[in-house]
């Protein structure tokens, strides 16, 4: 059996009048994430830690910010794909770590159900999958509300 270790982070702008997807829920807020894509950072660091695992380069090499077919795109299908890839290369996911960083709204209440959807889509048990939430106590632009933060690590077996 092999062994890797895959690490993911991704980072966007918050904004009002747009959605808040996180984990592949949306989250009832008056700010929202903006990106090409829905722009859920939780999704998109964990698909960056898996390709990483895989050395298959990142997020943005299987699916550019400047192709018109990912606008708007829930990032489910995005993971989705990317489990695909990974399964395509023999590997399967060990367990996933995972904090986002927000300092409003709290994301506590809504992790048990980003677990069900994470656990899912990886197809591993709801216990593989951790998922932490952090402010930055109001310092810098995490911590204002301007910006949304998601660090991932993932463990992936061949």
């Amino acid at each position: 059996m092999k062994l890797r270790i895959g690490f993911g982070v991704d980072v966007h702008r918050l904004a009002s009048g747009t959605p808040l997807f996180v984990g592949g829920l949306e989250i009832p807020s008056d700010i929202g994430s903006v990106g090409h894509s829905d722009a859920d950072v939780l999704l998109h660091a964990i698909c960056d830690a898996i390709l990483g695992a895989a050395n298959l380069r990142d997020i943005g090499h299987h699916f550019s910010d400047k192709d018109p077919q990912y606008k708007g795109i829930d990032s489910k299908i995005l993971l989705a794909n990317v489990v695909d890839l990974m399964k395509k290369h023999e590997y399967s996911v060990v367990n996933l770590d995972s904090t986002v960083i927000l300092e409003y709204p709290k994301l506590n209440p809504h992790i048990p159900a980003m677990q069900s959807i994470i656990a899912e889509l990886l197809e591993v048990e709801i216990d593989a999958v951790s998922i932490k939430a952090t402010t930055h106590e109001r310092v810098d632009s995490f911590g204002e509300s301007k910006a949304i933060k998601a660090y991932a690590t993932v463990l992936l077996q061949k």
